[in-house]
């Protein structure tokens, strides 16, 4: 099938916000007594706000209560909101904007299928909001990756098959995500870690639109 549409991960596909997520997160390790390293942080990609607070605390050896996790999990973004509100156009991963150009002359839709909460906020800050057609995040979904979920909403609000889909993706559990989800699949960043997708790049600079659109044939 001849592929109709994009569906992009936001965090370290489209913008650099992966640092601003360590930084609140190391917050509030530092908070609770323990270190959190970006080693760590690695654990995190591409899984919900609720289970990174989970992982951050088994790493720590800290059990709280639930109630006492919600506020945890609210300060963490609290502080992340602070961090991304300052963000600028600059913040935009090379290449991506001549790719969405790109696609948008080539009639491709294209949305945000992304774990974040907080997707709209950033694409508005950094003055990308109106190069997608549709925006799915966290708000919108119930099932975490590598549950396809957020990327099939994302298909059916553009129209389109999964089949004539590619996902773009730089973490494992968002690759599971779309092959369970049966999209085609681009993984951005290692080769070792993404080796499930069916092709993967170190990023969208000096990359055509046309290196994709041969996994529809």
């Amino acid at each position: 099938m001849d592929i109709k549409a994009l569906i992009f991960d936001l965090d370290g596909v489209v913008v650099d916000t992966a640092k601003y997520h360590y930084l609140a997160w190391k917050k509030l390790a530092d908070e609770l007594g323990f270190f959190f390293s970006e080693k760590d942080n690695e654990r995190l990609k591409g899984v919900s706000r609720v289970r990174s607070l989970e992982i951050l605390l088994e790493v720590g050896g800290v059990q709280l209560e639930e109630d006492v996790k919600k506020k945890l999990a609210a300060k963490k973004n609290e502080d992340y909101l602070a961090y991304i509100k300052k963000m600028t156009p600059d913040e935009i991963l090379p290449g991506v904007i001549n790719f969405l150009e790109e696609a948008r002359i080539r009639g491709l839709k294209t949305a945000i299928g992304s774990a974040s909460k907080n997707a709209v906020t950033i694409l508005e800050t950094v003055q990308l909001l109106d190069y997608f057609d549709e925006i799915i995040d966290g708000n919108e979904v119930s099932k975490a990756k590598p549950d396809p979920e957020v990327f099939l909403n994302a298909a059916r609000k553009l129209g389109v098959k999964t089949q004539e889909c590619i996902v773009f993706e730089d973490a494992e559990a968002g690759i599971e995500a779309a092959i369970n989800g049966a999209f085609h699949v681009v993984g951005i960043g290692d080769k070792n870690t993404l080796n499930k997708a069916e092709m993967v790049i170190p990023g969208f600079a000096e990359v055509s639109l046309d290196t994709f659109l041969k996994l529809g044939k």
